[in-house]
C-alpha cells in the first residue's frame, strides 16, 4: 500500500464508497450512523490503537471467508472487497494470537466479527488468516473514529448493581434492582460454555422466566449473541455494545466495568434471571483476575462450569475454589461421554448436568431458585 506519514489525512471519503464497503458486525452502531449520515469522514494514516474503525481492501482470503455483517449474516468475501472493520486484540487458543499493530500497514482479518490485527502465532491446525490493506483509519472532526465513541452503552467502574451497600451490610437484591445472576465459565475455548448458555436460556424460558443474557468477555461475533436470543432471551447484550472489539489485554478495571455494566444493563428490563457467560478459560489472563476480583463474587449468585473432560472439571473446580469461587453446576463437553460425566461426578462436589438437560425447564429452574435473596 502507499506508505504516508503518521498523521496524514486525505480527502473526504466519498458516501457512496462508505456506504458500499461491507460492514462487520462490531462495527454495527457506526453501520447505523453511515446509514443515516455519511458525510465528513476521512481516512488518516495514525498509529492504530484498539477500537480504532478501519477502512481496508482484502488482499488475499484465508481463514475468514466471510465477514459477519451488522445484523450478524456471513457476508462472502472476494479478494478487492472494501471492507469496515476495527483493530483488537485477539486471545483464541484454537485459532490465533493477534495484537494491534504499531503502525498501519499490511495486517489479517483474525476474527469473522471484523477485528483487524497482527498474527504473533496461530494453531497449527488452521490455515493463514486472511490478508488485508488499510487504506486508513476512519475520522470525522479530526477525531479517528473509535467504537467506544459511538457505543451504546458505557462501562460502570463502580458495582452499581451489588448485593451490598457501602457498608456491606447484606441487602435484598430486589431491593437494588438485581435478578438471580448465572455465570457461565470454562476450562477453555470450546469447552461448550456458550452452548451451556443457550440451553439453560431455553430452559429458564420454558419455566416461564423473562430470561436476560449477556456475554462479559472475548472477541466480538454475532454468533454467541445471536445464540442467546435464538434460546429465548428477552435481551441480550455483549462487550460490544460497551464499545470494545474484544477484551484481550484491556486492563482490569475496564473489564471489570464492564462486566458491572453488562449486569447492570441486563437487569433494567426487569427480568427474572441473568445469564452470564466469560470466556475462553480460568487461566485466561483477563479472566482470572476478574474471577480474583471479589466484586464478581458479589455479583454472581451461581457458577456453571463447563470442561471438556473430568479431569479439567476437577482441576477448574479447585482453582476457582482457591480464588474464592464456588462452582454448584458442572456441565460441558465431558457431559457428552457417560463414562466422563460419571468420572466427574465420583470426584466433584458440584452436580454434574448434562448440557442438553439444561433445556429441561425444572433443571435450569434449580439453579435460580437456591439463589440467596
Amino acid at each position: 500500500m502507499d506508505e504516508r506519514p503518521y498523521g496524514w489525512r486525505g480527502a473526504v471519503v466519498d458516501p457512496v464508497r462508505l456506504r458500499a464497503a461491507k460492514k462487520a458486525y462490531i462495527t454495527r452502531h457506526l453501520a447505523e450512523r453511515l446509514a443515516g449520515d455519511a458525510t465528513g469522514y476521512r481516512l488518516t494514516a495514525s498509529r492504530p490503537s484498539a477500537g480504532d474503525v478501519v477502512l481496508a481492501r482484502v488482499a488475499e482470503i484465508g481463514k475468514h471467508t466471510r465477514l459477519q455483517s451488522p445484523g450478524g449474516r456471513r457476508q462472502a468475501l472476494f479478494a478487492g472487497d472494501e471492507i469496515l472493520v476495527a483493530y483488537g486484540n485477539r486471545y483464541a487458543s484454537d485459532q490465533f494470537h493477534a495484537v494491534v499493530p504499531d503502525r498501519l500497514g499490511d495486517c489479517s482479518l483474525v476474527a469473522g466479527g471484523g477485528v483487524a490485527a497482527q498474527v504473533i502465532a496461530q494453531h497449527d491446525s488452521i490455515v493463514q488468516a486472511t490478508r488485508i490493506e488499510p487504506l486508513g483509519l476512519l475520522s470525522r472532526g479530526g477525531r479517528t473514529v473509535n467504537l467506544r465513541d459511538i457505543a451504546p452503552r458505557r462501562p460502570d467502574p463502580r458495582h452499581p448493581v451489588d448485593r451490598h451497600a457501602v457498608d456491606h451490610h447484606p441487602v435484598d437484591r430486589h431491593a437494588v434492582g438485581r435478578p438471580p445472576v448465572v455465570a457461565v465459565l470454562g476450562t477453555a475455548m470450546n469447552s461448550g460454555k456458550t452452548t451451556a448458555v443457550a440451553n439453560l436460556v431455553r430452559g429458564l424460558a420454558d419455566a416461564g422466566l423473562a430470561v436476560a443474557a449477556g456475554k462479559a468477555t472475548g472477541t466480538g461475533a454475532a454468533n454467541d449473541p445471536g445464540l442467546y436470543s435464538d434460546a429465548g432471551a428477552a435481551k441480550v447484550l455483549d462487550f460490544t455494545d460497551f464499545g470494545y472489539p474484544t477484551t484481550f489485554r484491556l486492563d482490569h478495571d475496564s473489564v471489570r466495568a464492564v462486566f458491572t455494566g453488562l449486569i447492570a444493563a441486563l437487569a433494567e428490563v426487569g427480568p427474572d434471571a441473568i445469564v452470564i457467560e466469560v470466556a475462553d478459560g480460568v487461566y485466561q489472563r483477563e479472566t482470572a483476575r476478574l474471577l480474583a476480583d471479589p466484586g464478581f463474587r458479589e455479583q454472581v449468585d451461581h457458577v456453571v462450569f463447563a470442561a471438556t473432560d473430568s479431569l479439567g472439571a476437577a482441576a477448574g473446580v479447585d482453582v476457582l475454589r482457591a480464588a474464592g469461587v464456588e462452582v454448584g453446576t458442572v456441565t460441558g463437553v465431558l457431559t457428552s461421554s457417560p463414562l466422563a460425566a460419571a468420572e466427574a461426578s465420583a470426584v466433584l462436589p458440584a452436580r454434574v448436568v448434562a448440557t442438553a438437560d439444561l433445556c429441561l425447564p425444572a433443571t435450569a429452574a434449580s439453579l435460580v431458585s437456591g439463589c440467596p435473596d
